[in-house]
């Protein structure tokens, strides 16, 4: 097996399918930091204002091409002009809430965004490597152990239904084919790249706001749910690692430590000097049809494997938003 630590050769080229999300953006800036050529691509690459590349100040060194997941012909002939030597697959519908207003768009953006590009690599006929992004959401509700490799999948959402008919979809591929493709089930990772639509941002931009002097309060679902909150640069890393292995093989990532809604919210207001008890309205019309009440990794494969741990935890992970936020405030606004 190849050292996950093992630099890697320049003159390598990454498809980063996707790379205007929160993952693409990171991971794109670790593979140039490794001497790749990294190409990226949007639905309309001429159109994409791509702003997570441009506060990563990376736009300018990777190539943007136009690429519909969903159409394999569009698909198929961006293999074909970039040979890429790995392909990252980022893209599709990644809001876990819109899947339930919108199951059919994230299905088909997921599910068959991702059997497009394994049917191009297998008519392609070249050695490339997949790695597809999973998600914790996956597992559903595993119970009192912790989610590992060999959990059984019971997902409770629309968008946790397509993961795992990806995730089902590389597995026979795999075994079929003899592709080398691999699955990150990535448990939740946050970052300042994060659009207010996830509950963490939105989150951490309220207690940022109500602390410059804004009146309008927090409106949140059922704070009891427990997650495995982790810092996104560092999973980018893992998904490289994943790759490197002589067999691919799937991996769970993640901190290890489960933490509720209200502790996030405690924490992020804390970090600006606010009881978040005084700021904080339930709404349940926010609750969703179905959910995960707690969210447990077992990460001990990723360590032995990969050589991979995570080093932030979620109050690591909610100072670095606060920070980052207030940094972004207008002075005004920050002294009001």
């Amino acid at each position: 097996m190849n050292s996950p630590q093992t630099p890697v050769s320049i003159g390598r080229t990454a498809l980063i399918c996707g790379v205007g999300g929160q993952d693409g953006g990171y991971l794109a800036k670790h593979l140039l930091g490794l001497g790749y050529t990294v190409v990226g691509t949007s639905r309309d690459a001429q159109a994409g204002r791509f702003t997570g590349l441009e506060r990563l100040g990376i736009r300018d060194e990777l190539m943007l091409v136009s690429m519909s997941p969903t159409d394999f012909r569009s698909t198929f002939q961006v293999l074909a002009q970039t040979e890429p030597d790995e392909i990252y697959n980022l893209a599709g519908q990644s809001s876990v809430g819109l899947s339930f207003d919108q199951p059919v768009e994230t299905f088909e953006s997921i599910v068959v965004g991702t059997i497009n590009l394994l049917e191009a690599i297998r008519m392609l006929g070249a050695p490339i490597r997949l790695y597809s992004a999973g998600s914790s959401e996956m597992f559903g509700n595993s119970g009192d152990q912790p989610a590992d490799e060999r959990t059984v999948l019971k997902p409770r959402s629309p968008y946790g239904i397509a993961k795992a008919t990806a995730f089902w979809q590389l597995a026979q591929y795999r075994e079929a084919y003899g592709l080398r493709v691999a699955t990150g089930i990535l448990f939740n990772h946050e970052s300042p790249l994060r659009p207010e639509r996830f509950v963490t941002q939105k989150i951490v931009a309220a207690a940022c706001r109500i602390a410059a002097g804004g009146q309008q309060p927090l409106c949140l679902g059922d704070l009891s749910v427990q997650r495995d909150w982790g810092w996104a640069p560092e999973y980018v890393v893992a998904m490289h690692r994943m790759l490197q292995l002589d067999a691919l093989e799937d991996f769970v990532i993640a901190t290890g430590r489960t933490h509720s809604l209200e502790e996030f919210v405690a924490t992020a207001f804390a970090a600006v000097g606010l009881d978040w008890r005084r700021h904080v309205v339930r709404d349940p019309g926010l609750v969703r049809p179905t959910e995960i009440d707690r969210g447990r990794a077992q990460t001990s494969r990723a360590t032995e494997r990969l050589g991979w741990t995570a080093q932030h935890m979620m109050t690591d992970v909610v100072r670095m938003m606060v920070e980052a936020r207030l940094a972004e405030q207008p002075a005004t606004r920050r002294a009001a």
